[in-house]
């Protein structure tokens, strides 16, 4: 498999875990079906949006190809049909986050170093587009975003994108860097939400 076939196959999977996540949370806002398909699609694409926007890739990809709405249409037609067992696993939004924040922090990392970014610069975009979906889903939800105040979450996606962007110089092929940084960040995520990991707070709360 080719580094671009599998960056498209990580942009796919990082856009329907999202768009899922995004579903998820209209569902349980008890919103309509095209509530559901809103809030899966905003929250699929908005990371890829910011990201080429700030690259200057414009239009950006979710506006100028079709598969990044239908794969977040598709993601929110899912959870409208399977939303009782999509609810079995324990804490869906947070596992489906978990996985989008890993693979999008990756994968705008990735484009941002062939648009000839340097590393700080590509691992903040990396971040940003990671960070960029659920932002926009709790602010349409009317929720406090995730990012401001949840355990360890852009630090996830900060971890996974410098480990992303400190391997390739060290001459680590850019699928195995890629498969770990996104593994590492995930795990992060979900480890902060299982032992209570938390930053430091005002205070000392």
């Amino acid at each position: 498999m080719s580094a671009a076939v599998f960056f498209l196959l990580l942009d796919v999977l990082g856009t329907f875990a999202f768009g899922l996540s995004g579903a998820m949370v209209a569902i349980r806002r008890g919103l309509d079906i095209f509530g559901i398909l809103v809030l899966a699609a905003a929250t699929g694409t908005a990371g890829g949006i910011t990201r080429d926007l700030l690259l200057g890739d414009v239009p950006p990809e979710a506006l100028r190809d079709l598969w990044p709405l239908a794969v977040a249409a598709a993601a929110g037609v899912c959870a409208f049909f399977f939303a009782g067992l999509i609810d079995r696993l324990k804490r869906p939004v947070m596992l489906l986050d978990a996985v989008g924040l890993g693979v999008f922090a990756v994968a705008g990392c990735n484009k941002a170093l062939l648009a000839g970014l340097d590393w700080p610069g590509a691992i903040l975009l990396g971040v940003m587009t990671a960070i960029g979906g659920g932002v926009l889903r709790d602010i349409m939800a009317a929720e406090v975003p995730r990012v401001l105040h949840e355990e360890v979450y852009a630090l996830a996606a900060l971890a996974g994108a410098a480990a992303y962007a400190a391997c390739l110089p060290l001459g680590v092929p850019g699928t195995p860097a890629a498969m770990g940084a996104v593994t590492l960040a995930f795990a992060l995520r979900v480890a902060s939400v299982r032992y209570g990991w938390r930053l430091p707070r005002a205070g000392g709360s």
